[in-house]
């Protein structure tokens, strides 16, 4: 135990980026294009609009970025940065790594020596990714330089009823000590298995093999029991200060979640206040648990398609739905599932909610699930320094743009999208190959792919940043400290 004198104080992130493209298809005239009922994505599944890129974008575009953004936003150096890790499940190249080409961005610094490469689970990569940089910062292995983790994907599914719940985007995360959003150590549950929900078994498509109704089971299964985890071990670090509280969702401020839709977000809190309810010893029946006793003695396993107990339970969590997760369902709503990236996205949706003075010293859940499957349930404190260009009013102030970043985006009609996504398909992989999308399109500042020779090696332009020299950069935006 007395190594963890020697660990780095108050780890976790410091700064976020996120990058999402800049072109959208608005759900309610995709309804309409599908000849499907009027409000099933938009009632159904809780989405709006779904971001998606053309031929000119792909991971590697999205990685380049977010890593870019990030670095100027904060005046980073990229000689400041000693590991960097990258999560996703879009596919390229079966042997080099997207970080390998993110690499070309440290080429001026002269700095080669960056550990970490790439982490693939569907959509947990980009918390496995995390959990690696933070694991890194709190070792041996350590140099006193930052790690970043990326989680970057584009969703696309073939033609039907699947592929209004596609999205894209990035998300980037400086990690280090004295962070703004410090994770809560000791604090997390896993739960992995062997399943097929959805996997991706032809390498020649973007396509995924979807079993829907198992998939989503293998969902609330999945949270089921890291939260049970969590919950066991939030109770003993509250047994051991003898304060002779319960604990429950009530010690939890806000809660993110992946979000292939909305809507399995809002079941998923119905679903977490169920394990309250189950898991209490002496639950407040004629209170917070009034005209539940009927389910008192259920089975959880027994439940996962019960409708009269997600109905029940979809009541009873609505309020908790509403102030501690709806806030952070912001991206997810409008730009759809953005894969790993997700979970993140719901991250800074929340973050951007709220002045920093309402969120200091907040703990805030993130649930983490990726198809096949693996998953955590974990927690971050928001730090309670306000003091003027601290890390959390820096963290605030670089997000506090991104409802306008959204508004800035381009709507194409629901059969240019189907335009878009068959040429993706007929081109997937495909070499060599001159992409079609036009660049001035792209928000500035934007990598894009510019070739892909008969050698299958891609090349890449960055669009032209503002004639102020800025990208998208918001008010507030500011320098972070060197690493001490």
């Amino acid at each position: 135990m007395e190594a963890a004198h020697t660990w780095p104080k108050d780890v976790g992130i410091i700064a976020l980026e996120i990058y999402f493209p800049s072109q959208y298809v608005d759900q309610s005239e995709l309804e309409d294009f599908d000849g499907v009922s009027k409000g099933k994505y938009t009632i159904g599944l809780g989405q709006s609009k779904m971001g998606f890129c053309s031929d000119r974008e792909d991971v590697q575009s999205l990685c380049l970025t977010v890593l870019q953004r990030l670095v100027e936003r904060n005046n980073l150096s990229y000689d400041m940065i000693g590991r960097l890790e990258v999560g996703t499940e879009t596919v390229i190249d079966k042997s080099k790594s997207v970080k390998t080409v993110l690499m070309q961005l440290f080429e001026s610094s002269g700095n080669c020596s960056v550990e970490g490469i790439d982490t693939t689970n569907a959509c947990y990569g980009g918390t496995a990714a995390l959990f690696n940089a933070l694991n890194w910062v709190e070792s041996s292995s350590w140099d006193g330089r930052y790690a970043v983790a990326i989680a970057g994907d584009i969703a696309v599914y073939a033609t039907g009823n699947a592929r209004c719940t596609g999205g894209a985007g990035a998300v980037a995360m400086l990690v280090g000590p004295n962070a703004s959003l410090m994770v809560e150590r000791g604090l997390r549950g896993t739960y992995m298995c062997h399943v097929y929900d959805f996997y991706k078994p032809d390498l020649s498509s973007e396509y995924p093999v979807v079993d829907g109704k198992l998939s989503i089971k293998c969902y609330l299964r999945a949270l089921d029991n890291c939260y049970q985890q969590y919950r066991a071990k939030a109770q003993a670090v509250m047994d051991r200060e003898k304060n002779g509280s319960v604990f429950s969702l009530d010690c939890i401020d806000a809660m993110c979640f992946h979000s292939p839709y909305c809507k399995l977000v809002q079941k998923s809190v119905a679903r977490l206040a169920l394990n309250d309810f189950v898991l209490e010893a002496n639950p407040d029946l004629t209170g917070k648990y009034t005209g539940l006793d009927q389910f008192r003695h259920l089975k959880l396993e027994d439940t996962y398609f019960d409708r009269d107990v997600e109905k029940a339970f979809l009541a009873a969590s609505s309020q908790l739905y509403e102030t501690k997760t709806k806030p952070g369902l912001m991206l997810a709503n409008q730009v759809g599932n953005m894969y790993t990236p997700s979970l993140y996205g719901g991250l800074l949706s929340y973050l951007a909610s709220k002045p920093a003075s309402e969120m200091a010293g907040k703990r805030v859940s993130l649930f983490s699930y990726g198809s096949g499957s693996a998953s955590s349930f974990y927690s971050l404190r928001v730090s309670t320094d306000l003091k003027p260009g601290s890390p959390l009013n820096r963290l605030v102030g670089s997000i506090a743009n991104l409802e306008d970043r959204l508004a800035a985006r381009t709507k194409l009609s629901p059969p240019e999208f189907d335009s878009v996504m068959k040429l993706r398909e007929k081109t997937h992989h495909l070499a060599p190959y001159s992409p079609q999308g036009n660049p001035d399109a792209l928000f500035p500042g934007t990598w894009y792919l510019t070739e892909i020779d008969e050698m299958y090696r891609r090349k890449y332009a960055r669009t032209p940043l503002h004639s102020d020299g800025r990208g998208d950069v918001a008010e507030g935006a500011g320098s972070v400290e060197a690493v001490q």
